[in-house]
């Protein structure tokens, strides 16, 4: 409804954003600004994980509300042109924007925007789970490489709705100022001061409600579901009891071998072969008498049967993420020997600081299992890391 020109009319208060509509508002801002802050750490996935599922939530049950909810939620309140939402950003600017009760058009447009691209985002972070870390509701349906291309995707499409929520911000202390009005306190109360016989909004209480505990729900299921107590577990030669909770996003089991981990693991982890490429452990195997040091003295069979199990398991063969982007980091001449020689572990670990490394729960760099809690299964998942200390 609009009101063009001075307010030289009697207003009256009343109730134009109901109550669904402002929960759903400020969850769906929360979400992306906490998705957003997280998403940058490897530790915290399951939870940016979390608010990406609450976010695309929430755009389903925004686009029912649309249709059938309150007076000024339905898009036919605010349907208009993005012609209409450029001139009326342009008369805004000039400090002649006309006040409306509901979304003003260039307001609208930020509306669609987000919820589109609040979509896409959502898309295509669930695409990228299930590429490359084969989890979550698209699991299995894409390879790594085509996981890597989502995640591009989702971060262009997350960088442009930032933009749009920096613009509405802005839109929204202009368009206060400019009518002397506090926009953001009235998606708080859902009150706005409007002419007399404008049509006011039911407040939907009791569906308002329901939205805020099926996501308190959802939320406490979620907690439970992705975080567990500290367990026992091995950690190098000595059993241990890990710091802080443990994250249950773990990846499928890999291939295995009693004769590979017997030998290899007598001595330290026994590293997965889908963390380095073929040419590197054939090259291991064929070095053996000079292994960092060692000699391996593997009898022909058990040098013959370990090194089958390396080269069907290596990077190349692979659809886990580590292995994918291990394998893509080396040069097609460089036949690395050390996972921690690789560009990919280098650039990953770049940030830990010496002082870690020197500690008591770490002491040299091989030893991936005082961070990793899943590294003795080879699968290296994001969220399961956790840097002692």
């Amino acid at each position: 409804m609009r009101q063009p020109g001075a307010r030289t009319k009697v207003f009256r208060s009343i109730l134009v954003w109901d109550v669904p509509t402002r929960v759903f508002h400020w969850l769906f801002a929360t979400s992306f600004t906490a998705a957003w802050y997280i998403s940058e750490s490897d530790q915290w996935l399951p939870f940016h994980t979390f608010f990406g599922y609450l976010m695309l939530g929430l755009i389903g049950f925004r686009l029912i509300w649309g249709v059938v909810g309150g007076h000024y939620a339905r898009f036919t309140a605010f349907l208009y042109s993005p012609k209409t939402g450029l001139s009326y950003l342009r008369q805004a600017l000039s400090g002649l924007g006309a006040r409306y009760i509901g979304h003003n058009p260039a307001g609208s447009q930020a509306v669609y925007l987000l919820l589109v691209l609040g979509l896409a985002v959502c898309l295509t972070g669930i695409f990228t789970q299930g590429g490359e870390e084969q989890q979550g509701a698209a699991a299995g349906w894409f390879g790594v490489t085509t996981g890597v291309m989502f995640k591009e995707a989702h971060g262009y499409i997350a960088i442009l709705m930032l933009l749009v929520v920096i613009g509405h911000l802005a839109g929204v202390v202009m368009e206060s100022r400019l009518h002397r009005e506090n926009l953001a306190r009235s998606m708080v109360t859902g009150i706005k001061e409007a002419p007399q016989g404008s049509a006011a909004s039911k407040p939907y209480r009791g569906l308002g409600a329901l939205l805020l505990a099926v996501v308190i729900v959802f939320g406490i299921w979620w907690f439970f579901y992705a975080w567990h107590e500290p367990v026992e577990k091995r950690v190098g030669h000595d059993d241990a009891k890990l710091e802080g909770p443990h994250v249950a996003f773990v990846g499928p089991k890999l291939a295995d071998d009693a004769k590979w981990r017997e030998e290899c693991g007598s001595c330290h982890l026994a590293f997965h072969p889908n963390l380095l490429p073929v040419r590197s452990w054939q090259r291991l195997m064929a070095e053996q008498d000079k292994h960092f040091g060692t000699d391996l003295a593997l009898d022909e069979a058990t040098s013959a049967a370990v090194l089958a199990f390396l080269v069907n398991n290596a990077a190349e063969k692979s659809n886990r993420e580590a292995a994918f982007k291990i394998n893509r980091s080396i040069k097609a001449e460089v036949t690395p020997l050390r996972i921690t020689e690789t560009p990919y572990w280098v650039n990953k670990h770049r940030e830990i600081a010496d002082s870690v490394w020197r500690s008591a729960k770490v002491k040299s760099k091989a030893n991936c299992e005082a961070c990793h809690l899943d590294a003795e299964a080879g699968t290296f998942e994001d969220a399961a890391m956790q840097v002692p200390g």
